[in-house]
């Protein structure tokens, strides 16, 4: 099986490097070990769910640089020449290959011994739901690819736990001086993540709906732990523009089950499901695949942003 090439039509130019909140949890201080400026561990992270793991786990021991800034959506990402730099003196570049392609071929290129693969932990599944690509810069209709594996396991709380064990063992390997802060932050950040899946299971477990409609087919992982059923508009790439047979399947979906919302996202654009959901007329909400955070929502967390995703689930499918 292969993992999908995520590209764009159109691409999205960062400017340097930018500093995103996480959540506060204890620190511990770097060693000269680390290896890194001040002693810390110099650590960069491609896009914002991987980010969320590196600052969480790593505290005070780290320095931690995220590629893609707020606003901007992880797929369109090309890197600067200082951000290709920044890959090429990091000890430790978490990163998903094949979901942003400019960070790989800099991986490649820079940082193969540091270059730290997640997809792996993840345990990507081919949902058989990319029904579309971009190819050089085009929109291609394609026939469901039951080869492609699904890139969104942090939209499983079980798989981004794995992920998170995995981030922890590689920063406890580089820099084992801070190893045992490394090793109880992370238990502190999955007991939080192991109450946000009780909180979906217990949230999700009575709805008189079980069918939700999203912009793109990023929430299949999610659906399938929770016993929902997910039906996107477009593929595995958000701004993929949908055939207008796509459309009409929608539409069909959406009256057939009595579909109360359609759901967009922050960093593209809400026109077709603003379009389907008037001429259908059903209601629009945000469901947040957290691939990166919007201006709008800087401040919010991994953990923040998918108990807001819970609570519209909840409303949309008229959970008990």
């Amino acid at each position: 099986m292969k993992m999908i090439v995520m590209r764009s039509s159109a691409r999205a130019v960062v400017a340097g490097a930018a500093v995103l909140a996480a959540v506060a949890l204890a620190g511990c201080g770097g060693s000269p070990s680390a290896g890194g400026s001040g002693g810390k561990l110099d650590v960069v992270a491609s896009f914002y769910p991987l980010e969320f793991i590196a600052r969480t786990v790593g505290g005070d021991a780290v320095n931690v640089t995220t590629l893609t800034a707020p606003g901007v959506e992880p797929h369109d990402l090309e890197l600067t020449p200082k951000q290709v730099g920044q890959i090429a003196a990091a000890k430790l570049v978490v990163y998903e290959k094949s979901l942003q392609p400019a960070v790989d071929e800099a991986v490649e290129q820079n940082a193969k011994d540091a270059g730290f693969d997640v997809a792996p932990a993840g345990q990507l599944e081919a949902t058989g739901a990319d029904f579309e690509e971009h190819e050089e810069g085009e929109v291609k209709p394609a026939a469901h690819n039951e080869k492609a594996l699904d890139p969104h396991f942090w939209l499983d709380p079980i798989r981004y736990a794995a992920v998170v064990n995995a981030v922890t063992d590689k920063l406890a390997t580089a820099d084992s001086a801070n190893a045992d802060g490394y090793k109880a932050r992370a238990k502190t950040l999955l007991d939080e993540v192991g109450k946000l899946d009780g909180e979906y299971k217990t949230g999700l477990a009575n709805c008189k709906l079980k069918t939700f409609v999203t912009s793109h087919e990023a929430f299949a992982y999610l659906a399938k732990r929770y016993g929902l059923t997910m039906v996107g508009i477009a593929g595995f790439t958000p701004d993929a523009e949908p055939t207008p047979t796509r459309i009409e399947e929608v539409q069909k979906i959406v009256k057939n089950q009595h579909v109360t919302t359609i759901f967009y996202e922050e960093l593209v654009s809400p026109k077709v499901a603003e379009t389907i959901a008037r001429d259908v007329g059903v209601k629009t909400a945000v469901l947040s695949p957290i691939e990166g955070l919007s201006d709008a929502n800087s401040q919010e967390t991994y953990l923040s942003l998918m108990r807001e995703n819970l609570q519209e689930l909840r409303k949309a499918n008229s959970c008990a």
